[in-house]
């Protein structure tokens, strides 16, 4: 789909543009519940490069994200062992909503309201390149996935099941 879309900026863009990382744009039809499968297949793009921004947190609550394949799912299990949290669990999404300051289904890593740990799934930093939400529902960016560590102080992991 290369229909050249005019996209707002997002805090996400802003925050690339302030840290001087080049991006591509691609702009898809959002489908609700439609997830990465759907955006790689707009885009024609495989999935295991689409990247999902996952608002997480521990047993104290505390907020944390966690980058994942598209076609992978995070063992919550292996990640709180992993970072030595006793239990990890998705947010429900008004609270992944306020930690963000993006609506679920256009969560960023990038330019979030609040400071969070930022985890890679490790195998995504060996990709060429990555497609990211860029802030909002139906808008992914291609970067390097080097970006992630330089910009987010990203830390890998190893928490990845087959979907």
């Amino acid at each position: 789909m290369s229909k050249a879309k005019h996209v707002s900026e997002t805090p996400a863009t802003q925050f690339l543009k302030k840290h001087n990382v080049a991006f591509t744009e691609h702009v898809y039809e959002y489908v609700e519940h439609g997830g990465t499968g759907e955006s790689a297949r707009q885009l024609g793009v495989e999935e295991h490069a689409v990247v999902k921004t996952l608002v997480m947190e521990d047993e104290k609550a505390r907020p944390l994200i966690v980058l994942m394949h598209g076609d992978r799912t995070v063992s919550t299990k292996n990640l709180a062992r992993q970072i030595g949290a006793k239990r990890i669990e998705p947010c429900k999404p008004e609270v992944a909503q306020r930690h963000s300051g993006f609506l679920v289904g256009g969560t960023s890593p990038f330019g979030t309201r609040r400071a969070m740990i930022v985890y890679v799934e490790s195998s995504i930093l060996a990709l060429p390149r990555i497609y990211i939400n860029g802030g909002r529902r139906g808008y992914l960016i291609g970067i390097a996935p080097q970006v992630l560590q330089n910009t987010l102080n990203a830390k890998p992991v190893l928490c990845a099941l087959d979907d």
